[in-house]
């Protein structure tokens, strides 16, 4: 049987604990280096083609699809080590492990992400943060429609969700109401794009960097009565 907890934070991965830019432009450099600028750019257009069919960014797939089309070239398997063995590890934003370990002390900590079955997870391991979880790792296709699921997993009496975009929490905060604190980290292109914050609500929080939630204490956390203001820890 599974008792609630008081509070689960929900933490996203890609550009709030981890920046996924960064990683993106190794990515976009080491695929100019084996296939070429014209390589390079079909494998991108095959990327979004593929994100638009599937929900989520799937690196490995697009590869395995590029390879549909230049089948004999031997760089491909380069190419796909070169994504197996990329040290995530490398690419977390300062404080993102003390965050958790910051965070762990006033509630649950659980990491929620969307993407694929096979890279997401090995990101989410070889970047340290699985551990720091103690395995807590939800990750879906569209996590934001997936609300029961996580509470029946982690059932709490209030959550926590950070996340760097604005759709997300909204349609969060939408279905869960004051049994969410949304915390929107303006970490990353998602989060610095007009096209991408314009038509949605305000988060109840708004941080600059992951590290920014060092600064929280357990008054932070909205209970029933609305939005949770930023709190310095004495």
């Amino acid at each position: 049987m599974m008792w609630p907890d008081d509070v689960v934070f929900l933490l996203d991965v890609d550009n709030t604990l981890l920046d996924n830019d960064r990683i993106e432009a190794d990515i976009d450099n080491r695929l100019e280096s084996e296939f070429g600028a014209v390589g390079r750019k079909r494998y991108w257009k095959i990327f979004e083609v593929l994100r638009e069919e599937l929900g989520y960014a799937d690196y490995l797939g697009a590869l395995q699809r590029y390879r549909l089309i230049d089948m004999n070239n031997p760089r491909l398997l380069l190419m796909s080590a070169f994504l197996l063995g990329y040290p995530f590890a490398e690419r977390l934003y300062p404080a993102a492990l003390d965050v958790i370990r910051h965070l762990g002390g006033l509630g649950r900590t659980v990491i929620l992400s969307d993407g694929d079955v096979v890279f997401q997870p090995r990101k989410v391991q070889r970047s340290g943060l699985w551990d720091a979880v103690d395995g807590r790792v939800l990750i879906y296709i569209h996590k934001e429609q997936m609300l029961e699921a996580i509470a029946q997993r982690y059932p709490a009496a209030h959550y926590v969700m950070v996340d760097d975009k604005l759709r997300v929490l909204q349609a969060m905060k939408i279905a869960l109401e004051k049994r969410l604190t949304t915390v929107f980290v303006r970490q990353g292109h998602y989060a610095l794009d007009p096209k991408h914050i314009g038509d949605y609500q305000k988060a109840d929080a708004t941080i600059e960097s992951i590290g920014a939630l060092l600064d929280w204490n357990s008054s932070a956390i909205s209970g029933n009565s609305g939005p949770a203001p930023l709190a310095r820890q004495a």
